[in-house]
């Protein structure tokens, strides 16, 4: 196997780990995978959930149920956007962002193997993934 193959190979492992301890950090939290990335996505921006779907690559009814689910429990609610009053954003209340907390402290995993770095390393390695993202979304704009 070349040194891509491996990269591509030991990336996908870190996925595999990574998706598996956030599920489990969701179903501490009583909730699905789905909606605790909702949750994480909409802590950084109110965002409408056309984009939420777009983002989640998935139909936007499928949108609405995760959204309505996390609505009946309190962590979020739908406001009209300031700029097109026809669109509806969906914004964090105060116990959802206590959950998004809950949630990233729950998250170590993720930063344990990184541990094992120096922070020089982990500099270059923030750099150069920040590389390939870019690289990945230039790439798509074409």
């Amino acid at each position: 196997m070349n040194v891509t193959g491996e990269v591509v190979s030991l990336m996908g492992e870190i996925a595999v780990r990574f998706n598996r301890g956030y599920e489990e950090a969701a179903t501490r939290h009583q909730l699905t995978a789905l909606q605790a990335k909702a949750l994480v996505l909409v802590a950084a921006e109110p965002l409408p959930m056309r984009r939420m779907a777009r983002l989640f690559n998935c139909d936007p009814s499928n949108v609405t149920g995760i959204v309505d689910r996390l609505e009946a429990r309190g962590f979020v609610r739908r406001e009209p956007d300031p700029a097109d009053r026809r669109v509806k954003n969906v914004t964090l209340t105060p116990e959802g962002r206590q959950v998004v907390r809950e949630l990233r402290h729950s998250l170590g995993f993720a930063a344990a193997p990184l541990a094992a770095l120096t922070e020089a390393e982990r500099i270059q390695l923030r750099d150069l993934l920040k590389r390939m993202l870019e690289a990945d979304t230039a790439a798509g704009a074409r």
